[in-house]
């Protein structure tokens, strides 16, 4: 198992933000995190990749409590793309997808002629490679995704995990992001808010509402009407789209 959550448990400003949470990825998994907003997906996620720590329970990779790890170790086997995307420093794409390579060196070293391989390959791989001396600042919502995602690629980690990767971006741009994930030779996690995308690119969901978890299984099981309603609040419908083979919903109206 790359990664298991044990009930953790958050409070912040003695308000409840995550209660009794209980999750796990396995190897080459995609796995979704749904819910509204507010629901605690991305203060989840902070307390995996270690931004806060629960107030009990505790996040285990490879099975080793995350908190008990240096700051290298965890990142040679798990990489992040956070929702926000500013970098404050105008660096080329090249400079940023590099950056990956850290865990992996000394910082005194230059990067090996094997770094610079993977950080090639990572850069066609995501196809970002005639883009390589561009300043990231000057590029797209779409551009700047694939290059964050091509530096936690660069990592050569186990397990990505990515807060809303396909936030704010055009349909297009949108699925070319999740082929990459799911072309992926490693475990995902990430926070998604589209039902749909979730549906046909995820093995496994996870239904988050108020901190807690409200549904967990496959996309199958777990977008259903009765949960959808109760979750999103909205009236919809699910069918099993007959190119696709994957649960479809159609949303029909919002709940007053």
């Amino acid at each position: 198992m790359e990664l298991e959550v044990n009930n953790i448990s958050l409070q912040i400003n003695e308000r409840q933000i995550l209660e009794n949470i209980k999750l796990h990825v396995e190897s080459r998994e995609m796995v979704g995190l749904l819910g509204p907003n507010g629901s605690g997906k991305s203060t989840l996620l902070k307390n995996i990749y270690r931004t806060l720590k629960p107030d009990s329970g505790w996040v285990s990779l490879q099975g080793n409590d995350v908190n008990q790890l240096r700051s290298k170790t965890v990142a040679k086997q798990m990489a992040v793309v956070r929702q926000e995307s500013t970098i404050q420093f105008d660096f080329t794409v090249r400079e940023i997808v590099a950056m990956g390579r850290f865990p992996h060196r000394s910082s005194w070293q230059s990067n090996s002629s094997e770094d610079e391989q993977i950080i090639n390959n990572t850069l066609v791989r995501v196809g970002m490679n005639e883009f390589s001396e561009r300043h990231f600042n000057t590029l797209s919502g779409g551009e700047k995704q694939r290059v964050l995602i091509a530096r936690a690629l660069a990592q050569q980690a186990k397990l990505i995990v990515l807060d809303e990767p396909t936030n704010h971006l055009d349909i297009h741009s949108q699925l070319q992001i999740m082929d990459i994930l799911k072309s992926l030779n490693c475990s995902v996690l990430t926070a998604l808010h589209d039902l749909n995308i979730a549906a046909f690119y995820c093995d496994r969901l996870y239904i988050m509402q108020d901190g807690k978890l409200v549904a967990t299984g496959t996309p199958e099981e777990v977008l259903q009407p009765s949960i959808i309603n109760k979750v999103f609040n909205v009236n919809c419908e699910v069918m099993i789209h007959p190119k696709t083979l994957k649960p479809h919903i159609m949303f029909l109206s919002a709940q007053s």
